[in-house]
């Protein structure tokens, strides 16, 4: 090849290379942005309807919905105790039998007083029936007697009439004396009764029964321990066990001041439990109505069913309270919205993918939506996120992104 020909070449190859980095660097054209080979992408998002309100996230703990410390009635040692920590009982189920060699001994006594006073009221009927059979033939003598001196005076001695009066007193007073004998007999029995059924209730307390359905979750003692009366003062008496219900839970929440108006029974609350990694859906139970003076919050409690015991008293939790909630609204992302001193404005893509720079109104907002009360129609698109990079007027290729984004290809 000849010096000519090599610099022909080398011409022809500098002079492309030339035109390749011209062609690459230069500035888009109108014409370029008419075929759209250089319009930038904007993420949008579709302005819809949804519901809105603001959310207030409140940590707080499961507690069971009763949780009691069972006591004796009555002072005595264990003889038997049936269960321990983590046993499940049913609502009068026996958790433990006292022994109480004093009260058994009273109850005995109290059976003699009874067998005692109703046999002092079989004799003291014996003598009021006696008395009444002689007051009877007593003053049907007198009758007689006192009826023939009065028809024929003279017939019968004055001194008789007065002996068979006499008589007739006495056996009436002995009478009166053996229905009162009999009346105290019966307020005896009556006494014993009564003190009989008093350690008869006392005795009953020896057998230490569980008051509701729940799990044991402290057992304080054993067999042989002697366990104080819960009824007494002087003493510092100790519980035979710990008992909680747990197939129903309280959560109870510390509701800020601000918000605890709006608090109202059956109110819906959404919660997450981090240690199950699983959201729960309940309604407000019932709450203090009156404000803690040291922390400015109300209590809030809302029961959960617990039935399958997946939920441990003292769980930690985050639940989130929607309040000011409005139904069926239209919204935009936070996001797209962009405050100025002059107002609120959105970049709006039309159907032409050309940019809008448009006014708008808004109303509530919450952590990730904002109510827009004109400027905008359901369907349309908004610019999210660096809104610096585009204009009014520009034409752009839009791209859904979001929640939004899965609807779209769900319906392509």
């Amino acid at each position: 090849m000849t010096k000519t020909k090599l610099l022909i070449v080398l011409v022809l190859v500098v002079g492309g290379s030339l035109l390749a980095w011209h062609w690459m660097a230069r500035t888009p054209t109108e014409a370029d942005d008419r075929n759209g080979s250089a319009a930038p992408t904007a993420a949008v998002a579709i302005v819809k309807r949804r519901d809105l309100g603001d959310t207030l996230s409140v940590s707080g703990a499961f507690k069971p919905f009763q949780d009691i410390e069972v006591h004796a009635k009555v002072a005595g040692y264990i003889k038997a105790i049936y269960v321990d920590v983590g046993t499940h009982v049913t609502a009068g189920q026996t958790l433990a039998i006292l022994e109480v060699p004093e009260l058994a001994a009273e109850l005995a006594g109290t059976d003699a007083a009874v067998h005692a006073a109703q046999e002092q009221i079989r004799r003291a009927q014996g003598d009021l029936d006696r008395a009444r059979s002689t007051y009877s033939a007593a003053h049907s003598a007198y009758t007689r007697l006192k009826q023939a001196a009065d028809t024929q005076p003279g017939l019968v001695a004055q001194q008789e009439v007065d002996d068979a009066q006499a008589k007739d007193l006495g056996t009436q007073a002995q009478v009166a004396s053996a229905e009162a004998e009999l009346s105290g007999a019966k307020q005896q029995l009556e006494e014993a009764e009564d003190k009989k059924k008093q350690y008869t209730a006392l005795s009953d307390y020896t057998r230490i029964t569980a008051p509701f359905a729940g799990v044991v979750t402290v057992r304080y003692a054993d067999t042989g321990a002697l366990i104080a009366a819960g009824t007494s003062s002087s003493t510092q008496s100790m519980p035979v066990v710990r008992l909680a219900q747990v197939s129903v839970l309280r959560l109870v929440l510390q509701i800020p001041e601000s918000v605890a108006p709006q608090i109202h029974v059956g109110g819906s609350i959404k919660v997450h439990v981090q240690a199950l990694d699983h959201d729960y859906e309940g309604k407000i139970s019932r709450f203090a109505d009156s404000l803690d003076q040291q922390t400015r919050t109300m209590e809030t409690e809302v029961d959960f069913q617990n039935s399958d015991g997946k939920l441990i008293p003292g769980m930690f939790c985050e639940a989130d309270f929607v309040h000011d909630k409005k139904a069926n609204v239209l919204t935009v992302p936070v996001e797209a919205v962009n405050r100025t001193r002059s107002g609120d404005r959105v970049f709006v893509v039309n159907s032409q993918d050309i940019v809008e720079l448009r006014s708008v109104k808004l109303g509530q907002e919450d952590n990730t939506h904002i109510e827009v009360l004109s400027g905008l129609t359901e369907g349309e698109r908004v610019i999210v996120g660096n809104r610096s990079e585009f204009t009014h007027g520009q034409k752009v290729l839009p791209k859904v992104v979001g929640e939004d984004a899965a609807t779209e290809a769900g319906t392509n």
